[in-house]
């Protein structure tokens, strides 16, 4: 493909990113990296920041993205800033910026470095790039609810690339222009997109003609929790209680409880990568001194001091991965000195998910009344995103469809490769839209 002939797809995950290019010709292709462990497609979301100091020279700040982000991080976890999950920052007016290494980082900025490492990394194909690109964005964002800033944060970021036909459609619905391309016959399509930060549904009508498929968007709705809602439910019963959470320290002649917002920072991955050098770090060291039980404590500025979150994630991700194959699994993470191991049964794990899966329950209700169609008159039920996985996540559909009509697959391309085919549509317009801010 040429640039004159591609349109560019990216799907900016809250775990992973996935990048498409769309041909004049409807043909549709995944970029695939060249990664130090093998060729992938999904790109993952994440942000390292280190010093290089040279001898002799001046020091130099290195920004690594994806999985040379991560292989940097394991290099040096003591001296590297790595930052996951950073997506949940974009609709948040709280987030304003982050110091790293005193310099000053806004969402745009990490996002605009992000992309530059992502595009370098793309290699020959990302080289040269086209004038439009379609962004996915949720229904609904994750960690805020000021829609606009943070399209106003994308349009900074995607601009400083060099695209001036900058435009946004709504990730399950390119997921949804992806499914289309298998149908023969007019369908109604569910399609579930479940992310990292956030759960997004819509409903589509596409019918045969002679140029090809026609598509009527019914209904779209979405919700603000997925799969590091999940994480966060697994460290808060599992992890945070082994770290002082729920403990007690003196403070004169008083026994006061633990401030509970240090381990609700801490359980959430974008909030753990700057829990470290923020000042709330002073006050968990101070109360340390003077806890009941000093050593949990002890264990927790272990985890933050020297960077042990990645291999946190690591082992929540493995334990959900088990719990989607079995009915039991063992959570284990050990990093340092630190080590905990507990057996979990997935009826336990759905337990703690409980707010989340009603949460996920009602979006997909509201989706269904919106259309103003009865279930039985969706034809078929698309189901893409990792999270999807969890048996809880899909009993929420097999109760309401008949098995045959649910489909899955695409985990990870579906999004990208349906946003760069709306990239090829003569009515754009009516699947995505500019940033008018």
């Amino acid at each position: 493909m040429t640039n004159a002939t591609m349109t560019l797809g990216i799907d900016f995950g809250t775990t992973n990113t996935v990048v498409a290019m769309a041909a004049i010709d409807g043909s549709v292709e995944v970029l695939r990296f060249a990664a130090p462990d093998g060729d992938l497609t999904a790109f993952r979301s994440a942000l390292s920041f280190e010093i290089h100091e040279e001898d002799g020279g001046p020091a130099q700040r290195v920004v690594e993205a994806g999985p040379w982000a991560i292989d940097a991080y394991l290099e040096d976890p003591l001296d590297t800033r790595f930052i996951q999950s950073f997506k949940t920052f974009a609709a948040s007016p709280a987030f304003v910026e982050t110091v790293i290494d005193n310099r000053r980082y806004g969402f745009e900025d990490l996002l605009a470095a992000f992309l530059f490492r992502l595009r370098h990394h793309g290699g020959p194909a990302m080289a040269q790039l086209p004038a439009r690109v379609i962004v996915g964005r949720p229904v609904t964002f994750a960690g805020g609810s000021d829609e606009q800033l943070a399209l106003r944060r994308y349009e900074t970021a995607f601009a400083r690339l060099g695209f001036t036909d900058i435009r946004y459609a709504y990730e399950p619905v390119g997921a949804a222009f992806y499914f289309a391309r298998q149908l023969t016959t007019a369908a109604t399509v569910l399609v579930a997109d479940f992310g990292g930060g956030t759960s997004d549904f819509t409903i589509v009508r596409f019918e045969p003609e002679p140029w090809g498929l026609r598509s009527t968007g019914l209904a779209q709705t979405g919700v603000g929790v997925a799969g590091d809602a999940f994480d966060y439910r697994i460290i808060d019963q599992l992890v945070s209680p082994q770290l002082g959470k729920g403990g007690e320290y003196r403070s004169f002649d008083k026994v006061l409880p633990i401030p509970q917002r240090y381990y609700a920072a801490f359980a959430k991955w974008d909030q753990l990568a700057l829990l470290r050098a923020s000042r709330d770090m002073k006050d968990i060291r101070a109360i340390a001194r003077d806890a009941l039980e000093p050593s949990k404590l002890e264990r927790m500025i272990e985890v933050l001091d020297d960077n042990h979150g990645y291999a946190l994630y690591r082992a929540v991700s493995r334990l959900k991965m088990d719990l989607s194959l079995q009915s039991n699994a063992m959570f284990s993470f050990t990093a340092g000195s630190v080590r905990i191991e507990q057996a979990v049964a997935r009826s336990e794990f759905e337990a703690w998910i409980s707010p989340e899966l009603a949460a996920i329950e009602r979006a997909v209700d509201q989706a269904i009344d919106q259309s103003g169609l009865q279930p039985g008159q969706i034809d078929r039920v698309f189901l893409t995103g990792g999270t999807s996985f969890v048996p809880a996540v899909r009993d929420i559909f097999h109760r309401r469809f008949d098995p045959a009509r649910i489909e899955t697959g695409g985990e990870f391309e579906s999004i990208a490769s349906g946003l760069a085919l709306i990239g090829r549509e003569a009515d754009i317009d009516v699947w995505a839209e500019s940033f008018e801010g």
